[in-house]
């Protein structure tokens, strides 16, 4: 990226990029409704404040969905020779929310980085949440090619990585991997809310990860699922026929194909885990190595270390501290050659293995 880049919105994602574009050198210019959370972000390090002279050449519309079209239109009448994306998650509703009021579009490039922490605001923000995740960007035969190439700069300059799609490939892509398993986790985690206690003190690392999304802003996810209903109100569909397959077999488990439709579930989520990208998008698959850890100050640097001088590179981590326990399970995804050795090293220098996920 090169001149100055403005950034309208300074909460989560729009002080995330501020911070990573400054630590490039960029000048970043940011500007908020809000005075306060404006403070907040100049004081953090995010970027400067406007001033009148400012001539950027991006800017990045970083504001909730409900108001992402106006405020688009607004850039682009004020600033004619910038060029204009916005980062919201939902991309064909402002398009044609712009495109019914006829604004020019030949400057604005949609795009959606696919990051994000339960937890918004600027002082939530990071120069590093979009490292290595993909970031979206709809392209349409307007579109020059320097403008596409100033998008996709941000995106790299950020970390990200570009990929292009239409604003109906990425609305149906993001139904199904991000606004429907958001409903699905809050379902799930409001079946706690009246629950016993003592069912939630056997609660594992297993519904903490189909649940971590729950902890996310309603008001903001009142806006996105409004905004991309027509698609995910077709796999909540699909999923509701899902279930209501799985109910009818349980409720009459000795029913010759009862059996078969569980187990045909089960399978087919396997089938489905697999084709998720692994590490840096690849395929390939690691073995899980299961460690346990002492919960005493310095294990786990110990344990890295210990792994660091047997040659053991660790591709994933995951640890789960059950309440009450005094020690934690580490697990470690390696590759499936070193599995053994692993092993065999890490009992030598003391620790206890407690399994792994093929035992």
């Amino acid at each position: 990226m090169t001149g100055t880049v403005r950034v309208v919105g300074a909460g989560l994602l729009g002080a995330s990029i501020g911070h990573a574009l400054r630590a490039k050198g960029v000048d970043v210019v940011l500007a908020d409704m809000s005075p306060a959370q404006l403070r907040l972000a100049i004081d953090y390090g995010a970027g400067r404040a406007e001033s009148p002279d400012d001539r950027p050449s991006l800017i990045v519309v970083a504001v909730p969905p409900d108001v992402t079209a106006a405020v688009i239109e607004t850039e682009l009448a004020r600033y004619p020779e910038a060029v204009v994306t916005d980062v919201a998650s939902v991309k064909l509703e402002p398009f044609r929310t712009l495109q019914q009021r006829g604004v020019d579009l030949t400057r604005y490039i949609g795009s959606h980085p696919l990051a994000g922490r339960e937890r918004g605001g600027a002082i939530s923000a990071r120069a590093d949440l979009f490292i290595g995740r993909p970031w979206v960007v709809c392209r349409d035969e307007e579109t020059r090619p320097a403008d596409l190439a100033l998008v996709e700069a941000l995106a790299l300059d950020v970390g990200a990585m570009p990929v292009e799609m239409t604003p109906e490939e990425h609305d149906r892509s993001v139904a199904l991997i991000s606004h429907v398993p958001q409903v699905v986790a809050s379902l799930l985690a409001g079946r706690f809310a009246t629950a016993e206690d003592g069912a939630l003190r056997l609660a594992g690392q297993g519904v903490r990860d189909t649940t971590r999304i729950a902890a996310s802003a309603p008001e903001l996810w009142v806006q996105i699922l409004g905004a991309n209903a027509g698609p995910v109100v077709e796999i909540l569909d699909e999923l509701a026929a899902d279930l209501q397959e799985v109910s009818a077999a349980l409720r009459a488990p000795e029913e010759p194909g009862a059996r078969r439709v569980v187990a045909e579930t089960i399978r087919q989520g396997n089938d489905g885990v697999e084709r998720l990208p692994g590490k840096h998008g690849q395929n390939r698959r690691f073995e899980q190595l299961i460690v346990m850890v002492d919960d005493t100050a310095g294990q786990l640097g110990r344990l890295f270390g210990d792994l660091g001088a047997l040659g053991v590179n660790v591709e994933d981590f995951r640890l789960e501290h059950s309440p009450g326990a005094q020690f934690g399970l580490a697990e470690l995804s390696v590759d499936p050659a070193a599995l053994h050795g692993a092993i065999a090293g890490l009992q030598e220098h003391g620790w206890r293995i407690a399994g792994t996920t093929n035992d």
